[in-house]
């Protein structure tokens, strides 16, 4: 099974929901069990940094692995660390497809030229056969990534090239949950009066039906903010046959409720993610405290089953429980 969708969609069916993790491993929220361990308190190491987010994200993806089918690894909180912090993105990478979990880039590239050439070597491939362009630590191999669109089609192309190839998947920022999407994703074109978002959707569509596999959902994907409810609605109607990837769930105000209109019929055709509401759940270990009687990854985990139950309560995502 080699269409990024196709893979995707059966890893959803077998873990019976669309919760992905996100893994932003943020320094100020780190438990206080790890930061003792590698002494980051004042003006750490990078490489020390790196070492604790690798063992903290590692810790966090043998407690999800069993329960989502997706993980999204945020670069930004990987990259603050220098080189070895790449290097940490790296293992963290390999150990998410060697527990079975699709690993989604959140990097949201987006240039031109041969600099998105190098971009998309980075991203998609294996170490071993990465030109030397790429880096200190290769290819990342992640089996999907975030991009950006508004430098126009032609800064997509690199990343389609592997998109098309069937096994690479892409969710491209069409609209985004931030409160500043506003000022350039809702704007009217001059031409046709249509908002520029709706425009990219327009991309998005075709793109993801030149890339559909036997799921019938394509390789080419979009990132819809669960903030907007109205347009989720309006993004799923657009874009049929693209798999929808909703950030905005949970501690940035987004409800179950808020997200339902992005699943098809059967429960499919969306992934919703939660990352600071999974890794550092209030009440539990958050931030720097290990108590409440329980350790900071019982709290992970049930923090993501109750996720998994929310979503099916309250979106069409609950047939997959019966399915």
């Amino acid at each position: 099974m080699n269409n990024f969708a196709d893979r995707l969609i059966e890893a959803i069916r077998r873990k019976k929901t669309t919760a992905v993790v996100g893994l932003d491993p943020r320094p100020d929220l780190m438990p206080a069990s790890i930061v003792a361990r590698y002494s980051l308190a004042g003006s750490a190491a990078p490489a020390l940094w790196a070492r604790a987010v690798e063992e903290f994200c590692c810790r966090v993806l043998d407690v999800v692995a069993p329960l989502a089918p997706a993980v999204k690894m945020q670069s930004a909180f990987f990259e603050l660390h220098g080189a070895p912090g790449i290097a940490s993105l790296h293992a963290v990478t390999r150990k998410a497809q060697r527990l079975g979990l699709v690993a989604i880039l959140d990097a949201k590239r987006g240039d031109i030229g041969s600099t998105c050439e190098a971009y998309a070597d980075a991203a998609f491939r294996p170490t071993e056969t990465a030109k030397p362009l790429t880096g200190l630590a290769g290819g990342l191999d992640a089996d999907a990534l975030t991009v950006n669109p508004y430098l126009g089609r032609d800064s997509l192309d690199p990343f389609l090239d592997f998109a098309r190839r069937g096994d690479r998947g892409l969710f491209v920022l069409v609209r985004t949950s931030n409160p500043g999407s506003s000022d350039l994703q809702q704007l009217a074109t001059i031409e046709t009066g249509q908002l520029v978002y709706s425009h990219v959707a327009e991309w998005v569509r075709e793109w993801s039906e030149a890339t559909r596999g036997a799921s019938g959902y394509g390789a080419v994907g979009a990132v819809v903010g669960g903030t907007a409810r109205e347009q989720i609605a309006e993004c799923r109607r657009a874009m049929p046959g693209a798999v929808l990837l909703i950030p905005g769930y949970g501690a940035q105000g987004a409800a179950a409720a808020d997200i339902a209109a992005a699943f098809d019929e059967r429960g499919l055709g969306a992934i919703v993610n939660s990352s600071r509401g999974i890794l550092f759940p209030r009440g539990s270990t958050n931030p720097r405290a290990d108590g409440a009687g329980r350790d900071w990854e019982a709290c992970v985990e049930q923090a993501l089953r109750e996720m998994i139950a929310d979503l099916a309560k309250h979106t069409p995502a609950g047939r997959l429980q019966t399915s």
